[in-house]
């Protein structure tokens, strides 16, 4: 215990004396200047300030209001500057809201969170906990689309080779629903299952392989197709994406995916010569099992011969070869189900030149998105009787996201940035 308050003073102390010195007024007075509207000085309050820790700390520090922002005698809520670039929020240090965010990230619910910060002496409340994370990633999200986003020198694409996926997933969305209330007076709500839609950067080496020096970048939302498009821009303009050697999208057969690649080509200003499009080779194969399955009088040894034999012609490039086999099968009681397989080959048929992006030893499947997409939303966002609003929902799929990709630094800087408050 002794050791716990000497300890507690001397940070108390060291902060104390951070928030007086001279270089630090200069900076809270340049951040004012900067600030969106105008603000005035409140004075000195006393502030307490939860530690990684687990000690609590008594600091003096100025608080700041817009000027406009008093009625009736209430004050709303301002700022205390001097936290602020010391990157302390909600009254907790950076270290500490890290911590939970991260923890909230990776374990199932903000009740696990809790009890694993009671075995490190830490007593947080579950709202205060879920609060810290959101406002996390609310931070985070500011700076990133504000263009601030750190990158290391290492992340130039310069003559490397990228690939970029998308995909949606699904979960249950708590969405108001009309009527009274109930008894409890709590509103009804519909559990409506929603597709968060994901996308992923990564970069490949001349064999083939994903470079391990190279953090994938993995995001997304549900925003709809355009707003991941919007998002999947920012991104690229950020790294970019022009230098790079060649580029690969790819990705299953969603008219949604495929109509906005085109547009984003240009918009991008990237070489035709040095980008490909590819329909994902096992999504292509699924659909001839859906074909084959439609031939009812068919044995299991000749469905799959049948498959066999088409995947083989796929990987040769022998696509129109594909399309007149399924075209010949459209006969009989299935025959529309058919034509609807085989319109799918047709309308992407230019996207299977499966031999030309295998001998660049560029990947033709989507299995890293697929795989982004159960790690960041099945096994956190979606289970039973799990319901989310929708824009928390897209606070945890930002927080996952940086943390399963290995950028859970970078969202740390973004986070504890006070540009995060002047973006917002």
């Amino acid at each position: 215990m002794l050791y716990e308050s000497v300890s507690r003073l001397v940070v108390k102390k060291k902060v104390q004396a951070s928030l007086d010195s001279p270089e630090q007024q200069v900076q809270e007075k340049e951040l004012i200047r900067n600030w969106p509207g105008r603000m005035k000085s409140e004075g000195c309050e006393t502030v307490r300030i939860q530690t990684k820790g687990g000690a609590c700390i008594q600091v003096r520090v100025r608080y700041y209001r817009r000027t406009c922002d008093r009625q009736n005698g209430k004050r709303y809520k301002g700022v205390y500057a001097g936290l602020v670039l010391f990157g302390i929020h909600d009254r907790c240090t950076p270290g500490l809201t890290s911590m939970v965010s991260a923890w909230s990230a990776l374990l199932s619910s903000f009740e696990e969170v809790r009890q694993v910060l009671c075995d490190h002496g830490i007593m947080l409340d579950v709202k205060v906990i879920r609060k810290l994370a959101y406002r996390y990633a609310e931070r985070a999200r500011a700076v990133q689309q504000a263009g601030r986003m750190p990158l290391d020198e290492k992340e130039n694409l310069q003559g490397r080779r990228v690939v970029i996926s998308t995909d949606g997933g699904r979960t249950r969305l708590r969405e108001k629903k009309r009527g009274p209330r109930t008894a409890k007076g709590r509103t009804r709500y519909h559990g409506s299952w929603r597709e968060p839609k994901l996308l992923i950067i990564y970069v490949v080496d001349a064999h083939g392989k994903q470079e391990k020096s190279f953090n994938p970048f993995i995001d997304g939302g549900f925003n709809g197709p355009d707003g991941l498009f919007q998002l999947l821009k920012g991104y690229l303009e950020s790294l970019s994406i022009q230098q790079a050697d060649k580029v690969l999208f790819v990705a299953d057969g969603a008219h949604w995916i495929w109509n906005r690649v085109p547009g984003l080509i240009r918009s991008l200003d990237l070489n035709p010569d040095h980008v490909y499009e590819l329909l994902d080779f096992y999504h292509a194969v699924e659909h001839l099992g859906k074909v084959v399955g439609l031939r009812k009088s068919w044995s299991a040894k000749e469905r799959k011969s049948w498959i066999a034999k088409q995947r083989r012609l796929l990987l040769k490039g022998e696509s129109a070869a594909v399309v007149q086999a399924v075209q010949t099968l459209c006969r009989g009681r299935n025959s529309k189900a058919i034509r609807t397989e085989r319109d799918y080959f047709v309308r992407n048929e230019q996207r299977l030149a499966f031999p030309t992006v295998k001998a660049l030893n560029l990947p033709i499947g989507s299995g890293a998105i697929e795989s982004s997409i159960r790690r960041v939303v099945n096994l956190r966002l979606k289970g039973p009787c799990i319901f989310w609003y929708k824009e928390n929902a897209e606070k945890m799929i930002m927080l996952r996201s940086y943390y399963k990709a290995g950028r859970w630094n970078c969202l740390k800087q973004m986070a504890n940035s006070h540009f995060s408050l002047l973006a917002a």
